[in-house]
């Protein structure tokens, strides 16, 4: 639905890169790479959003650095819409609507890295979750968001790595 709207795949995925996780940076070559896009395509996104303040550049020895503006007035909604694309509100509910005393919700992978490969890796922690649900809800999900969603139990909360959704 969102592709709808931003005709741009480039700079979908920008949004999708720096809004998914607010710490998600990079530099125009690695994008390009990252994209498989020429740095024509890529600069020419990345100079309009850093004109319209979504994003900021922040030089780094000889390279330029992109993040989002976690400043700019519109970012929680930019960042709200960028995760209902990508479908994280609904695994975040259907998560903690059965499956048990969840006390951690935290993504991992490509797509905490701002990057949609059409799947999505979810950690799970709690005490007697479900794992029954979780078999119906992993098929569920990947019929109402349409990516390949993948659940991991994990008996400790996970620290330092990947975008934590939900923490009791």
């Amino acid at each position: 639905m969102l592709d709808s709207l931003i005709t741009s795949k480039t700079r979908l995925r920008l949004l999708v890169k720096f809004f998914v996780n607010s710490q998600n940076q990079s530099h125009l070559r690695g994008l390009a790479e990252e994209f498989g896009e020429s740095t024509n395509a890529i600069r020419k996104e990345l100079n309009h959003l850093t004109e319209a303040a979504i994003l900021v550049k922040q030089n780094d020895k000889n390279k330029i650095t992109y993040q989002a503006n976690v400043r700019h007035p519109f970012f929680s909604n930019i960042q709200d819409i960028v995760r209902k694309y990508l479908g994280l509100d609904k695994i975040l509910e259907q998560t903690l609507h059965r499956m048990g005393e969840v006390d951690q919700v935290v993504l991992v992978g490509d797509i905490a890295q701002g990057k949609d490969t059409g799947q999505i890796h979810v950690c799970v922690c709690g005490h007697e979750l479900n794992d029954t649900y979780m078999l119906y809800l992993t098929d569920r999900l990947q019929e109402l968001i349409k990516r390949k969603v993948q659940f991991e139990i994990v008996s400790e909360k996970i620290t330092g790595e990947g975008l934590v959704l939900f923490e009791r």
